[in-house]
């Protein structure tokens, strides 16, 4: 776990700006548990090939060829967001760890997304979350590291104040946070400006805590889900996010 001097600090006020996460965490207090529920591979035990490994992609639930066709061939975890539909901010995350059986699944966990719902053409401003595949490659928060083996930078800059979409309290929605490569840097701080896409593209997409609302385009998660994540997300897996609404996940 690797602490690390963020990029750039900012404000509150500019966090918000720059970033997908401007609003929405809830603290709904489960447990931890641990993963179960193994999705098993068509026959007997996995082998080491690329045809193989590609059929134990093929045992994730709910994804059809598409979105499959856009898991690495090296993950081995995957944190699968499925929002309820297009235009909705409610959705439940799922993590899977693929082992030699196939991929096993997590509990799953409600979580928020954007006000707006989803879109495949993510936009600055327009209050909905990408969908897609991407990496998880840094994590953050205004907490010490809760114990992840992502690159962690623990900063005061992970503050925000004001409310939500709902007139939700939004302090604390920063205390951690996994930075989605959507239109960044990774290995820089989820802090890091870069947008290697244009601004115009947005950025600053991250699963986040909770605030019983919806965001501007990130995912948020429960505080003891967050920190249950993150001690779970293991950089040697090549984790991802597949992250989308179950009609676009499935095609």
């Amino acid at each position: 776990m690797s602490a690390r001097v963020p990029v750039v600090l900012l404000t509150a006020a500019a966090l918000g700006l720059l970033s997908g996460c401007g609003s929405g965490d809830s603290d709904a207090a489960v447990q931890d548990r641990p993963l179960s529920a193994v999705v098993p591979a068509e026959g007997g035990s996995a082998g080491s090939a690329p045809a193989e490994a590609e059929r134990l992609h093929r045992q994730l639930p709910g994804l059809g060829p598409k979105t499959l066709a856009q898991v690495p061939a090296d993950t081995r975890q995957a944190v699968v967001v499925t929002g309820e539909d297009r235009d909705s901010p409610k959705s439940a995350v799922v993590l899977y760890e693929r082992t030699a059986d196939g991929w096993r699944a997590g509990k799953e966990w409600p979580a928020h997304n954007a006000l707006k719902g989803w879109t495949d053409d993510h936009r600055l401003g327009d209050l909905r979350s990408p969908i897609g595949v991407f990496t998880l490659s840094d994590a953050g928060g205004r907490l010490p590291d809760p114990g992840t083996e992502l690159p962690y930078d623990r900063s005061g800059a992970f503050t925000i104040d004001g409310t939500g979409f709902e007139g939700e309290p939004l302090a604390g929605s920063f205390d951690y946070v996994v930075a989605i490569d959507y239109n960044r840097a990774p290995g820089t701080s989820p802090l890091d400006w870069t947008r290697p896409l244009g601004a115009h593209k947005g950025g600053g997409i991250w699963i986040h805590v909770d605030h019983e609302g919806p965001t501007k385009g990130c995912v948020s998660l429960a505080k003891t889900h967050m920190k249950e994540l993150l001690r779970a997300l293991d950089p040697d897996l090549n984790p991802v996010v597949v992250m989308g609404d179950t009609a676009s996940l499935r095609r």
